[in-house]
């Protein structure tokens, strides 16, 4: 496989894949794009602002139309808002790129969850009923994060690529 294919990383909030994300880019030596400077610089809010402001299903809009325009361009890293899979002409998008979902237990995304501003009505459990199917669907590679730590994903997407991993010094 190769690192001119676009990949995207793809998981609840509290999963890490901004983390994730960024340490795949700089492995691959591929651009990072990442929704919520996206949303910053396009709409003027956070994700949080953005749904109190306009409502969830804007702001699920916008968070899509941020894979879509990413996805149209040079290939790159892109972490995905989980609202994106939602989202059937994303899905279909997803097809051209490797798609990593970054997952926990739900009570380890709770429990991450409490420090962040993102999104202060987050439930982890009744996100996971509504978008598991879909990141199942679009998977390439499942990475258990409440095990794994940012590099070990990091180290599993170019295994799952055939690409060298970098040396643990």
């Amino acid at each position: 496989m190769s690192k001119n294919k676009p990949v995207v990383v793809i998981g609840l909030m509290g999963s890490g894949k901004t983390t994730a994300g960024r340490l795949i880019g700089t492995a691959l030596e591929l651009p990072f794009s990442d929704s919520d400077p996206f949303l910053q610089a396009k709409y003027g809010g956070t994700a949080a602002q953005l749904a109190a402001r306009e409502g969830a299903d804007a702001l699920h809009r916008y968070e899509a139309e941020h894979v879509l325009q990413e996805l149209a361009g040079t290939p790159k890293v892109i972490a995905a808002a989980a609202s994106t899979v939602e989202d059937p002409r994303v899905r279909e998008a997803l097809r051209g790129a490797f798609v990593v979902w970054v997952d926990a237990p739900d009570a380890v995304l709770a429990e991450r969850m409490k420090s962040s501003d993102h999104r202060p009505d987050f439930g982890p459990a009744e996100m996971r009923a509504r978008r598991e199917p879909y990141f199942r669907e679009v998977a390439d590679l499942i990475a258990d994060v409440g095990e794994l730590r940012p590099d070990q994903v990091r180290d599993a997407v170019l295994r799952k690529m055939g690409l060298p991993v970098p040396d643990q010094a």
